[in-house]
């Protein structure tokens, strides 16, 4: 069983201001509560105890706020804003990996930015075999309605023209991954993921599902008001 995850909580959120002037990214309010809360909240009602979180813009506000909470898991934080530059996905992990904050095996992979109903028990029970990646898709909202890969049989691909665009679905930001995918990043080093990814799609060790649960990209204003009334609404209904 996988125990452990990773949180993607260090970019600056520009398409949000003014409110990520002031506010990091993940601690913008969904239904009264941060949105970084949500997915601790998630992740240990299915199971996961470790949770590692990189911090980077307002770093010092985030770490504060979650410090404030007894969340009831081991919390580690990995401090990207004390660096000169923030490492992006891939460095960011492979920093994470050097500092002992997460173990050398699968972990969880949640982007901070993202709110679901998706269910992560599902992927705890994951195993990703030969597999370097597993990848949670989702249908193509308005705002990416090409999507991003290729999913067929199981199996994720890089998209391209010869396929049915009918497979060609968007990456939801939750994934389980090997830390062998970033084992050629050099630690401290600014590295983003989608390279490594698609060097592991062509040797055809990326799985994925598609997933039928709620989701939204939290990436402007619009589409934070419209999730903070769904999940007010659903509080409201519950009473």
């Amino acid at each position: 069983m996988i125990t452990q995850a990773m949180i993607l909580a260090a970019g600056k959120g520009t398409r949000m201001r003014p409110l990520t002037l002031t506010t990091p990214k993940p601690l913008v309010p969904v239904a009264d509560k941060p949105l970084i809360f949500w997915h601790i909240e998630r992740l240990k009602a299915a199971g996961i105890t470790d949770i590692t979180i990189n911090a980077g813009y307002l770093g010092k506000v985030l770490i504060d706020a979650l410090a404030a909470q007894d969340f009831g898991v081991n919390l580690r934080i990995s401090d990207e804003s004390v660096l000169p530059e923030p490492l992006e996905t891939a460095g960011g992990i492979r920093h994470a990996l050097a500092q002992g904050l997460l173990a050398d095996a699968p972990f969880i992979l949640v982007n901070g930015d993202v709110w679901s109903e998706y269910d992560f028990g599902r992927l705890a029970h994951l195993t990703l075999g030969d597999n370097l990646a597993h990848l949670v898709l989702t249908k193509n909202p308005e705002h990416n309605l090409a999507g991003d890969f290729h999913l067929t049989a199981g199996r994720v691909s890089e998209k391209d023209d010869s396929q049915s665009t009918e497979n060609h679905h968007t990456f939801a930001g939750i994934s389980v991954l090997n830390p062998k995918i970033v084992a050629d990043v050099a630690a401290g080093k600014i590295a983003p993921l989608a390279p490594f990814l698609k060097a592991a799609m062509a040797d055809g060790r990326v799985a994925g599902e598609l997933m039928s649960d709620l989701w939204v990209d939290v990436g402007t204003l619009e589409r934070l008001a419209w999730v903070d009334n769904y999940a007010k609404s659903l509080a409201d209904k519950r009473g």
